[in-house]
């Protein structure tokens, strides 16, 4: 039990705002492709790094990447790549910069494709979350069948840092999948038994 009376993951800890993120984002449901774009960014900028630091730089990660339109992202070119470069609000870099305008590009592809980035991720998982039963967060694995699924498919279409493991947090991220662990309050409140 937390200072305020409710039960979260562990992994939670006592920092604002990562219990903001426990609390309001992680594992909830995302439908919207420029938010579903956000994360995925997100994600692989924080390869090899805590996902509090890039927390703490999703405002500048948002200002850089206007706002994460895929749309926009796309058209990027070398000077903005340098504009990056410069931001020390973000990871600077060079690769993760460049992956995520290939990928918003991949993003546009799939969005004629399928209708939506949406559809498209969600097909993985049958347009609902898994409900995962792990009794403790040492159980949650790295990657699934599915993240490895997804990852594989991601990177045949185009797309960088989309790894099994950085496509499983993603999913957790987006709520394809609810790892919440037995007891956390945002469990049951996301479908959990």
């Amino acid at each position: 039990m937390d200072d305020d009376g409710k039960k979260r993951c562990a992994w939670a800890g006592s920092d604002p705002l990562y219990r903001e993120y426990h609390d309001t984002e992680w594992g909830v449901p995302v439908h919207d492709d420029r938010l579903l774009f956000e994360f995925l960014i997100l994600e692989g900028a924080q390869a090899g790094l805590s996902w509090i630091t890039i927390l703490k730089k999703r405002p500048a990660y948002r200002r850089a990447f206007a706002d994460f339109h895929p749309e926009t992202v796309a058209g990027f070119d070398e000077s903005d790549q340098v504009r990056l470069l410069a931001d020390p609000g973000i990871v600077r870099n060079r690769l993760k910069l460049s992956s995520a305008v290939k990928n918003a590009r991949a993003v546009l592809e799939l969005q004629k494709e399928f209708g939506s980035f949406d559809a498209y991720l969600w097909s993985f998982v049958d347009g609902a979350p898994l409900q995962n039963s792990w009794h403790s967060h040492s159980e949650v694995p790295a990657t699934t069948a599915v993240s490895d699924a997804l990852s594989r498919d991601l990177k045949r279409r185009g797309f960088n840092f989309v790894g099994s493991t950085i496509c499983y947090a993603f999913m957790q991220a987006v709520g394809m999948v609810n790892d919440h662990i037995p007891g956390c309050f945002r469990r049951a409140e996301l479908g959990g038994n």
